[in-house]
């Protein structure tokens, strides 16, 4: 087993070694923050307890022991390690791996075969994992931050579980904070608040509750112990996890837009702060406001759409920090509306009809009759002008013959549409009184 599980190095090389690294779990049952795979019951105990492991895909956030969980496996099975990065390694570098593993299987030992950030490796590269999982050379164990969904070939996930890594929960960063007391002899000098923002800034991130541990003890003075605000001086305050380009991203995202169409506006509040604090841009926030207002508000309240354009060019003219104040102020506003998706459902009702009968004429009573010719042939003809008709209706169907009447817009009696549910209502009851 790798010496990163030993405790036989001289104590000086020992100090040395960064915190998160001298308290790695040295078995599976040591590991913290995720029991339903390591824990008594879990899927991976149960794999080691049966001595059959199958290829996987360690999916979940940075600091969550992926990479720590690969080689503890790999050992508790008896099998031999190999690691590699999908960020340095080619297709030079997985033939080695390939030949190494096939010259140990003909000595009769497996390889678990770690693959970090194997999102990173490309189509064809993922492909060639394909033959030595199918033979039985190498056990793979890839290790992603992206949904395997989106990133990894369907061939290699069918040949592999996804086993998923949860971000740490505050029990469990406590709990890596009393080991690491523990380890350096001495309680962290944190009064009860900083020490709950500490858990806060490593944003379920282990090897960084550990990184800032360390921060704050070579920061403090004899007898010294630190607020919040001194704490985050020290630390300067780690910034969020959030990758514009990965899950963080769409998580967020689709977090504020649930909020919004939940009417909960301290949610959905929050939500857009923690994507202005991570950087996002403040105009792609703009433009999913301006489609939350025609998605979950709709005509139900059709300011709403008029006040997210008006928040998005006053961004525009203010910048950032003062414009974010418009966009919150939408936020809200949005919230708060009357929700209706009245609009938006029969939108994709008709966008279904049109593909299915986009063959079909309109009727010829309501087409424009330009020439003799078409005159001729009956268009325009019966057509009856609606403003010359009482109550300004003249009841026609203006539908395809062939399809007949359709109905894809059903208003809910809330907000502004319960007003145009009344006119539907009134102008079905005069269309059946003049048919």
């Amino acid at each position: 087993m790798s010496d990163l599980f030993s405790s036989s190095e001289p104590p000086e090389m020992t100090s040395a070694r960064p915190l998160a690294d001298r308290l790695r779990p040295r078995t599976l049952s040591e590991v913290t923050g995720q029991e339903h795979l390591t824990g008594e019951d879990g899927v991976l105990t149960r794999m080691i307890a049966s001595g059959s492991l199958g290829s996987m895909i360690f999916w979940g956030p940075p600091g969550t022991g992926k990479t720590t969980v690969a080689r503890l496996l790999s050992g508790e099975a008896g099998l031999a390690f190999e690691q590699i990065s999908a960020i340095f390694s080619g297709v030079a570098d997985l033939k080695k791996v390939f030949e190494s593993a096939r010259a140990r299987r003909m000595s009769g030992r497996q390889t678990l075969l770690f693959v970090d950030e194997i999102h990173r490796f490309n189509r064809a590269q993922q492909d060639s994992f394909l033959p030595v999982m199918e033979d039985g050379t190498v056990i793979l164990v890839g290790a992603t931050t992206e949904n395997p969904s989106f990133e990894l070939n369907a061939a290699l996930l069918s040949r592999a579980r996804v086993l998923t890594f949860k971000p740490h929960g505050e029990e469990s960063l406590q709990e890596l904070l009393k080991r690491a007391e523990e380890t350096e002899g001495k309680p962290l000098p944190l009064d009860a608040d900083a020490r709950a923002s500490l858990i806060r800034m490593a944003d379920g991130d282990g090897r960084a509750a550990l990184t800032l541990a360390e921060e704050v003890w070579r920061a403090a003075r004899r007898d010294e112990v630190f607020d919040v605000e001194a704490l985050q001086k020290v630390v300067q305050r780690r910034a969020p996890v959030y990758d514009k380009g990965q899950d963080g991203h769409y998580n967020l995202i689709s977090a504020l837009h649930k909020s919004v169409r939940g009417s909960d506006p301290d949610a959905a509040l929050y939500y857009l702060c923690r994507m202005f604090d991570a950087g996002e841009d403040p105009l792609y926030l703009g433009r999913r406001l301006v489609r939350m207002a025609v998605e979950d508000i709709g005509l139900a309240d059709p300011q709403a759409l008029a006040i997210c354009n008006a928040a998005k060019d006053a961004y525009d003219y203010l910048g950032s920090p003062e414009g974010e104040l418009a966009l919150a102020q939408a936020c809200v506003y949005l919230a708060t509306a009357p929700k209706s998706n009245g609009v938006y459902t029969a939108y994709k009702a008709a966008m279904r009809a049109a593909k299915e009968n986009g063959s079909l004429l309109p009727p010829k009573h309501i087409l424009n009759a330009p020439t003799k010719l078409m005159k001729g042939e009956g268009y325009g003809d019966g057509y009856r002008y609606d403003h010359d008709e009482p109550d300004a209706f003249s009841g026609q169907d203006y539908f395809p013959e062939k399809m007949g009447r359709k109905t894809f817009y059903d208003p809910p009696e809330r907000g502004f549409e319960r007003e145009i549910r009344k006119r539907l209502e009134w102008w079905a009851k005069l269309r059946r009184e003049r048919s």
